[in-house]
């Protein structure tokens, strides 16, 4: 697997998280596109877009938020991670819904204590 322009722990992490999940390089067709947006005379020259197709899956990502295509082609891997898990129901992490449903608990949480005072002790006047 090639490396990327980003620290060799960020490249670690997405061999691993590829490994785990069975992604291999041979199944993803990768396409270099125009980006569009800032960045003057360079990005009309150069080919800064990844776009990803995982073949097996049918999952396509297109990723153009830095103006380096090495960043580029790690961003479009990390969403296409991100995307497959989501579709195999196989994620590390929380689903958007949950990771809100905490918050709104958290933040009840603390307003409880907050405008209940429990733990305070009451100033006597």
């Amino acid at each position: 697997m090639t490396t990327f322009a980003v620290s060799e722990e960020k490249n670690r992490w997405l061999r691993k998280r590829m490994e785990e999940l069975n992604i291999f390089e041979k199944d993803i067709e990768e396409k270099f596109v125009r980006s569009s947006g800032h960045g003057g005379q360079n990005i009309n020259k150069t080919s800064t877009c990844v776009y990803l197709r995982h073949i097996p899956t049918g999952i396509e990502v297109k990723c153009m938020k830095d103006r380096s295509q090495s960043i580029n082609r790690f961003l479009a891997r990390r969403e296409l991670i991100k995307k497959i898990e989501i579709a195999t129901g196989i994620s590390g992490e929380d689903s958007k819904v949950e990771k809100i449903r905490k918050q709104k608990a958290k933040r009840k949480n603390r307003a409880a204590i907050k405008y209940t005072n429990k733990g305070r002790e009451i100033p006597a006047l």
